[in-house]
């Protein structure tokens, strides 16, 4: 069981990139998967998940209306769209699996029990 994340790299500020989180070894549309980012000291910080119940999103409210999460069943991929990037989300950004089946997804840490290596993120003029 592995996932690999990608698409990390350097943007200006108000730019885009999108981020993938490939599964292997099992299926995405079985599991919670989540985002998560840790910036240089500081805690590592949920910012997305979707559920594998119903597809339900969340979002924290540091990137609600500039991050959009997806889900490509026929890749087993997850995306992660980051619009409109401000140097605060200069972070590494890891995706992880969580295979409790719960009502709805969480950006709780301890839920997850697989996690990708993390991509880095670098917004800065």
């Amino acid at each position: 069981v592995q996932l690999q994340a990608s698409g990390g790299g350097l943007v200006q500020p108000g730019g885009s990139l999108r981020l993938s989180c490939v599964a292997s070894g099992f299926t995405l549309d079985d599991f919670d998967i989540a985002w998560f980012r840790q910036a240089r000291g500081k805690e590592r910080e949920g910012v997305s998940c979707i559920s594998h119940r119903d597809g339900r999103l969340y979002y924290s409210n540091s990137v609600k209306g500039r991050f959009t999460i997806s889900r490509d069943k026929a890749m087993n991929t997850v995306y992660l769209q980051m619009d409109s990037l401000e140097p605060e989300d200069t972070a590494v950004y890891y995706c992880a699996a969580d295979g409790f089946k719960r009502q709805q997804c969480t950006v709780e840490e301890y839920a997850y029990d697989y996690w990708g290596q993390g991509t880095l993120v670098t917004v800065s003029s």
